[in-house]
C-alpha cells in the first residue's frame, strides 16, 4: 500500500518504523509544527519528524489540515490509506475521503472505552487491569469510527503510564500491519462502536497532581502510577514540596495522611497505606525515598500534604 502517515509524539514512532520497514511504502509524513521547549524555549521538532527524516521520508507540518494546500499535498501522493497515531489535529471530511481505504487511527485504548486525549493515563488512574490498542476507520467524530482490530494487554499492579505507553506504542505498530493486510485482502470487518459503553478522557494537566491521602491506598497508588512520567503526583513531606514518582501498596494502618514509618517511608491512607520509593524534592534531583529521609528531619506521626 501507498501510505501517508500522520503522527506527532514518541507514541507514534514505533508504528512509523514498522510501516517503513514493511512491504508498504510510506510516501509522506504529516506532523505538528516544531514547538519551543525547555527553559530556554528552544525550537524542537516532534519525535515523528526526527524519525521520518532519519528514514528519508518527506515531512509536512501544516498549521491546519483544513487548508487547500494540505489537501493538495495529500492528493499529490494519491495514498491508498492514511495512518494516524496521536497526530493532534482534526482531519476534515475532504481528507478523510481522500484515500482509497480511508484513514485508519491507532488509538491507545479498547474503544469505545476511553475516547479522547488521555486514554493510557486514565486506564491507570482508574486502576484498570486490562488495556490495549484499537485500530479504527476515522470519521468526523472523536474516536467514534468503526473498529477494525483490537489487541489486549494486562496492566501490572506497579506499572506506570509511561511503561504502558511504551508497550502500547510497540503493540500499535504490530496491529497496524495486521489491519492494513486485512484491508488489502478484503478480510477486514469494520464493527460499529456501542455508544452506550463509550467513555471520554480529557487532557491531563497539573491540576491532577496533588495527592489526597484520605483516599484509599489503591487510589493514591494509581494516581502516582497514572501521572508518571508526567505531570507527576505531588505532596508536601517534612515541609518540602515533593514529586512522588513511585509507590507500593502496604497493609500497615494509621491516621490517614500521616507518616507511620520512615525506613521505609510509609504514609497512611484512608484505607491501607503506601510506601514511597522514589521522590524528588523541589529544586533537587530524583532520588530514592531512603536518600530523601536521610537528608531531612522527618518524624513518625507527622502530617503530609
Amino acid at each position: 500500500m501507498n501510505i501517508i502517515y500522520m503522527g506527532t509524539p514518541d507514541f507514534a514512532v514505533p508504528a512509523l518504523k514498522q510501516l517503513a520497514f514493511s512491504s508498504h511504502t510510506v510516501s509522506a509524513v504529516f506532523t505538528q509544527p516544531d514547538r519551543p521547549k525547555g527553559r530556554k524555549m528552544i525550537m524542537t521538532p516532534p519525535d515523528v519528524k526526527v524519525c521520518a527524516q532519519e528514514l528519508g521520508i518527506p515531512v509536512y507540518q501544516p498549521d491546519s489540515m483544513k487548508s487547500k494546500e494540505a489537501l493538495e499535498i495529500i492528493n499529490k501522493y494519491n495514498p491508498d490509506v492514511i495512518v494516524v497515531a496521536a497526530y493532534g489535529k482534526i482531519l476534515p471530511q475532504a481528507v478523510l475521503d481522500a484515500p482509497k481505504y480511508g484513514c485508519v487511527n491507532i488509538h491507545g485504548s479498547l474503544l469505545p472505552k476511553y475516547r479522547g486525549a488521555s486514554p493510557i493515563q486514565q486506564a491507570v488512574l482508574n486502576g484498570d487491569k486490562i488495556t490495549g490498542i484499537t485500530t479504527m476507520l476515522m470519521d468526523a467524530g472523536l474516536d467514534t469510527g468503526d473498529v477494525l482490530m483490537t489487541s489486549k494487554t494486562e496492566i501490572g499492579e506497579n506499572e506506570t503510564s509511561g511503561e504502558i505507553f511504551d508497550r502500547l506504542a510497540l503493540l500499535g505498530g504490530e496491529l497496524i500491519l495486521e489491519t492494513l493486510s486485512a484491508l488489502e485482502n478484503g478480510t477486514a470487518v469494520p464493527k460499529k462502536q456501542d455508544e452506550s459503553l463509550a467513555t471520554h478522557t480529557a487532557k491531563i494537566d497539573k491540576s491532577y497532581c496533588p495527592i489526597d491521602f484520605s483516599k484509599p491506598a489503591t487510589e493514591v497508588h494509581n494516581k502516582v502510577r497514572g501521572l508518571n512520567p508526567w505531570p507527576v503526583a505531588t505532596s508536601k513531606i517534612g515541609g518540602k514540596s515533593v514529586k512522588i514518582y513511585t509507590t507500593r501498596l502496604c497493609n500497615k494502618t494509621g491516621t490517614s495522611g500521616t507518616i507511620i514509618s520512615i525506613k521505609p517511608l510509609i504514609i497512611a491512607c484512608g484505607e491501607g497505606s503506601v510506601e514511597i520509593t522514589e521522590i524528588q524534592p523541589e529544586g533537587r534531583k530524583r532520588m530514592s525515598a531512603d536518600a530523601f529521609t536521610a537528608g531531612h528531619q522527618i518524624k513518625i506521626g507527622e502530617t503530609v500534604g
